[in-house]
């Protein structure tokens, strides 16, 4: 019998691969989509399966999510479903962690065959560490976020813990790119035209995970035979200057590109700037402060020691091969 995967934030970037992987390991796959959301590449998949069955998710009712997923009798939960741009602490947590703790318990109140629940959660929820740390963030760094969004991720993964009987994996990816990504894209749009640009002066310790090696260690917790809680911070293992994405970018695309590096006052002045004229919006700009304290923190280099030992993870892909990939996927699909 074909086993069953709810997969929440299906059209999501993270989500679709997730899919994607998940119907190639012969699962039937309920992806929890909005009425809203864009299904252009994930209707492509289904035209491809006839493992894959759309379904519309009311998060903030535990009591709607309990008799849906009665309704699917499944076996793992995949929630990758999140925000990662919010007008404030509150609007983060609703959705980031209060949502989270809806679906985790209606799981547990649900009559269904739960294996196994993984969480998406985010390096941003252990925070930063200083540029001359010479250890890496492990999974027992003491968390200290630095965003309101790493504290809602944080937040989200205090709640799972306290479900009682949750079988629980929680995945912490640092900064993952890959075909599809858009915040990163921003950027590779800018080094396109020529432009390569910094906040600052100083010195920066940066770590990336390409998009299939973070589905590879999360279908691998997916199915993880473990009773306790387990955490595993990813990435690929390496470490990186704050150049290094921008060089690989130039030497792929053969591109020239002048670099700049701007003022950080300015730039702190430009992201308050752009908060003020956003106050009344419901979009949420590119760069504001929240997203500086990140931009501009000096070390994300994690260990994925826990990962390779449990989960037998090993990346499969360096910042150079995955960029190869996603940049030829952006001009294939006419982003660049």
């Amino acid at each position: 019998m074909t086993e069953k995967v709810f997969i929440t934030g299906a059209s999501g970037f993270i989500g679709y691969h997730l899919v994607h992987a998940a119907i190639e390991a012969g699962m039937e796959v309920h992806a929890a989509v909005r009425p809203t959301s864009d299904l252009t590449f994930l209707k492509k998949l289904q035209t491809a399966s006839q493992q894959l069955v759309f379904v519309n998710t009311d998060f903030s009712s535990k009591e709607s999510l309990r008799t849906q997923l009665e309704k699917g009798g499944y076996s793992y939960i995949i929630h990758a479903a999140g925000v990662t741009k919010a007008k404030s602490a509150a609007a983060y947590n609703l959705v980031n962690a209060e949502y989270s703790l809806n679906l985790a318990q209606a799981a547990m109140s649900a009559d269904i065959p739960l294996k196994r629940f993984v969480f998406l959660s985010s390096l941003a929820a252990i925070g930063p560490l200083a540029y001359s740390e010479q250890q890496p963030i492990t999974e027992e760094t003491l968390p200290v976020p630095v965003t309101d969004y790493g504290k809602s991720k944080l937040l989200a993964e205090k709640y799972l813990e306290e479900v009682s009987g949750l079988p629980l994996s929680i995945i912490r990816p640092t900064a993952v790119y890959g075909p599809g990504e858009k915040d990163l894209f921003v950027l590779f749009k800018t080094l396109s035209k020529g432009l390569d640009a910094y906040i600052g002066n100083g010195p920066q310790r940066l770590s990336f995970v390409y998009v299939k090696d973070l589905v590879t260690a999360t279908m691998a917790a997916l199915t993880e035979n473990q009773k306790e809680v387990t955490v595993y911070n990813i990435s690929d293992g390496q470490s990186y200057d704050r150049y290094a994405l921008a060089d690989r970018f130039r030497e792929i695309s053969g591109k020239p590109v002048f670099r700049a590096h701007l003022p950080m006052f300015l730039v702190k002045i430009m992201a308050g700037f752009l908060d003020m004229i956003y106050a009344f919006s419901s979009a949420t700009p590119v760069l504001n402060r929240e997203k500086l304290k990140e931009l501009t923190a000096s070390n994300w280099i994690c260990s994925i020691e826990a990962a390779r030992s449990n989960l037998h993870y090993q990346p499969q892909y360096d910042l150079r091969q995955g960029l190869t990939e996603t940049l030829t996927w952006y001009k294939e699909n006419n982003w660049l």
